[in-house]
């Protein structure tokens, strides 16, 4: 058998490391790539490679998906991307704008690249470079349209991505797994969890106290400190004056239920009341003459609870809403049982004996006045001569 097979041909039989794709190309942006403009290319995470890399990568048995390492050596900066197409100048490699300012490159300068195998990513944390990336309403589905041009990413890129007619950067702050130390992911048919840092230049809002907030104070006291009576929130809302049970929100809601709230004129006044002549007055150049309307004054009634953003007041009165049932009861309860005067038996027969006695007594007097000779006792003053019972006797 060695003597058909050339000790050449033994060697390269053997099993050995796979070669990997290396070689060196002139790169330039995507904006300078002849035809029409490609914003998509722009801003991803693939480069245009020439049609001679296509052929040395099928020899080299590199298949889909194909990974690069992008190395500067001059400055000793790598970064990852992936390839769409092969329709470059020969010697020439295209890449987008943000990817040459992470290798800190200028249009010709020599960039060196290399086929590469990365896993697949499962973590993912970025920070957007502006706050106006706060504007999205749906950040996930504008990153995951985002990411359809990526193939890869490295922890340290700043990559670029337009939504709406505006660009915006973010950066790789973490992935995972990290395999060799080389802070790269493939993010091509993948679940990756994302996470955000705040953005840059971003402040959380501070949150603005209107009252003062209790001081824990020692010496024996329990936990929580002395709550101060100046610094409450009925105080500092000033609830005595809005809360439903005071004086003062009640003559003002009465006032403000009332249809009139000015003194009024009586139309059936007296004739010799007069009404005051108004005076004349001398009109003033830029002033009106028309007397200024009435200022009503709402200040008294109860006040709408206006209160900052964020804040809470839990000091209305509870009530507790009351059942019918429970109504009659309490009704039933607080109605007088017996009204009025009372009158014993005993005490109206004596009266009305009484009162028969004095009727019977009247009578009485009334019969004597008529029986007694009074009427007649005056004597028969006619033109004859009269008797008296004495000398009818005789």
């Amino acid at each position: 058998m060695g003597g058909m097979f050339p000790s050449g041909m033994m060697a390269r039989g053997t099993a050995g490391p796979p070669r990997r794709f290396d070689e060196y190309y002139r790169c330039y942006p995507v904006a300078m790539l002849p035809g029409p403009e490609r914003e998509n290319v722009n801003h991803g995470g693939k480069v245009i490679m020439p049609p001679s890399a296509l052929d040395k990568l099928t020899r080299l048995h590199i298949t889909y998906p194909m990974l690069f390492e992008l190395i500067n050596g001059a400055k000793d900066i790598m970064t990852h991307a992936g390839v769409l197409e092969f329709i470059a100048d020969e010697g020439k490699i295209y890449l987008p704008f943000w990817m040459m300012q992470t290798l800190s490159l200028e249009p010709g300068d020599l960039l060196r690249i290399l086929s590469t195998d990365l896993p697949s990513g499962q973590f993912i944390k970025l920070q957007a470079q502006s706050t106006t990336f706060l504007d999205i309403s749906d950040p996930k589905a504008v990153l995951e349209n985002a990411f359809r041009n990526f193939a890869c990413l490295t922890r340290g890129d700043i990559f670029t991505f337009a939504y709406n007619d505006t660009v915006y950067e973010m950066a790789v702050l973490e992935t995972k797994p990290d395999i060799a130390q080389k802070g790269a992911i493939g993010v091509l048919e993948t679940d990756l969890e994302v996470d955000f840092a705040p953005p840059v230049g971003y402040e959380e809002p501070k949150r603005v106290s209107g009252t003062s907030t209790p001081r824990s104070m020692t010496g024996g006291l329990t936990a929580g400190g002395v709550l101060h009576n100046s610094g409450t929130m009925a105080q500092a809302i000033n609830y005595a004056s809005i809360a439903p049970t005071s004086d003062s929100a009640a003559s003002g809601a009465k006032a403000v239920s009332s249809n009139f709230l000015l003194g009024g004129q009586k139309l059936n006044a007296r004739k010799g009341s007069k009404a005051p002549t108004p005076k004349a007055s001398t009109p003033v150049q830029g002033a009106s003459t028309n007397p200024p309307p009435p200022v009503i004054r709402r200040t008294n009634g109860p006040q709408p609870l206006r209160l900052p953003p964020g804040k809470l007041f839990f000091g209305y009165e509870v009530k507790p809403v009351r059942k019918s049932g429970e109504n009659k009861e309490n009704e039933d309860e607080t109605k007088p049982k017996f009204q009025g005067q009372g009158q014993t038996l005993r005490a109206g027969t004596k009266r009305k004996g009484a009162d028969g006695g004095a009727e019977m007594k009247d009578k009485g007097k009334e019969a004597e006045k008529k029986d007694t000779p009074a009427a007649v006792g005056g004597g028969q003053k006619s033109g004859g001569g009269g008797r008296t019972l004495r000398d009818t006797l005789k």
